[in-house]
């Protein structure tokens, strides 16, 4: 057989393969195998046409037994890494208070910013190290992590670093990213356009120099920056070279998602108030739609992003825990598929494929995972479950039996 490495690290088989590569539902290999080598995957297909030569290069083989088999999943927009926490907030809302009331008070971001700023840098890793393990347990192997709660130089740093030392010290991969347009911090205050000013000509090009962050993310909205404030953002990280992102239209549409196809961003986040020429924008550029269930839950919304037009212009539907102390502290990806179908009507398919595949996307790393074919990093997970619908379907339920990264099992007991 051409192409076959000569160097085999193991095999996977007897498993049922949800490889998420879109040419059948879920991409379903049943009876499959796997074959990695150097933390690649080498080959893909059923047991049976395992050829010869990859039986006998596997160092190790490794019977699945019939258990399911999907790629590493993927929460591609969380902001783990933050001081304190915002538990009086939560009271607040359910007696009635606004989430805009909350920001105006001085509390909401500010208050997590005020937190963030006192907290030295071993503090922020072993306050963020929980939240982290929480996704790892349910078979999390990539995640991207945003700084924007700092709004300082000193602590967007130390922020992305903590991010940094955590993919370092953990079996997982860090996608940084530098979220300085968060919220506008107490010494700038009525102070918007200076504060864009800092942010584009004093912190991010010391974050860009220091090759901190992978992507550049910004707060369109009526609480955070307008539309040509954002605008302002995104030039500069083209300066340096670095993709961008955006939450938008989650209160409001303020256009957003035509601005981050105008810049050609990986990924538009929440769009609760996304309009059909928004949608048509997202799909010509190929931006990522990241859907965000835990904060519509935990904000009582009741505009659910516009599935039925994301469809209809087929934008890759990406679903993400947007773990964060205000809105969203959800330490669950596997609750977030099923919040997906539930809140937003999402078939559990397309949940997976959005944690997966569309997940991959929304990273600007689809060249290297997301899905199982071979070339693709052999990060992969290994469930007991009967049918790939079962990891939307249940909640408080973890049946991750194995996490496979870069061709190693993780021993999950080593884990912290």
């Amino acid at each position: 057989m051409d192409g076959i490495p000569e160097k085999l690290n193991a095999i996977w088989i007897h498993a049922n393969l949800a490889t998420m590569t879109g040419e059948r539902p879920y991409g379903r290999i049943e009876d499959g195998a796997l074959a990695v080598t150097d933390g690649k995957i080498a080959w893909v297909g059923k047991t049976h046409r395992l050829p010869e030569d990859l039986k006998r290069k596997a160092d190790t083989a490794h019977d699945v037994q019939g258990l399911w088999i999907t790629p590493g999943l993927i929460d591609c927009h969380t902001h783990l890494v933050y001081g304190g926490n915002r538990a009086n907030e939560f009271e607040k809302r359910l007696q009635g208070t606004t989430y805009e009331e909350i920001g105006r008070q001085g509390g909401g971001i500010r208050s997590t910013v005020t937190a963030t700023r006192k907290a030295d840098e071993d503090c922020l890793y072993r306050q963020s190290l929980p939240r982290l393990l929480s996704l790892l347990h349910e078979g999390v192997t990539t995640v991207e992590i945003k700084s924007g709660y700092g709004l300082d130089l000193d602590t967007e740093m130390r922020m992305l670093r903590v991010a940094k030392r955590l993919g370092e010290e953990l079996p997982v991969t860090v996608f940084p990213t530098y979220l300085g347009a968060h919220a506008l911090p107490p010494e700038f205050d009525n102070r918007h356009d200076d504060y864009i000013g800092f942010v584009c000509r004093e912190v991010l090009p010391k974050v860009a120099a220091a090759e901190l962050a992978a992507a550049v993310d910004v707060f369109c909205e009526s609480i955070g920056f307008s539309y040509q404030q954002a605008e302002q953002v995104f030039q500069a990280a083209r300066q340096h070279r670095l993709p961008v992102k955006i939450h938008a239209e989650q209160l409001s549409d303020l256009g957003g998602a035509g601005l981050a196809a105008k810049y050609d961003a990986l990924s538009a986040d929440h769009l609760e108030y996304l309009s059909k020429t928004g949608a048509r924008a997202l799909s010509n550029a190929g931006t990522v739609a990241v859907l965000l269930p835990g904060a519509f839950y935990y904000l009582r919304e009741t505009r659910q992003p516009p599935i039925d037009i994301l469809r209809r212009y087929k934008v890759p539907i990406a679903v993400a825990t947007d773990c964060n102390p205000g809105t969203s502290p959800m330490g669950s990806l596997l609750a977030m598929l099923n919040m997906a179908c539930v809140l937003f009507r999402l078939t559990p398919e397309e949940a997976l494929a959005g944690v997966t595949r569309n997940a991959a996307r929304a990273l600007g790393i689809h060249g290297q995972t997301g899905i199982l074919a071979p070339g693709k990093d052999a990060d992969f997970v290994i469930w007991a479950i009967a049918d790939p619908a079962e990891l939307a379907y249940g909640l408080g339920f973890n049946p991750c039996r194995q996490v496979v990264r870069k061709g190693k099992p993780v021993d999950q007991n080593s884990l912290v």
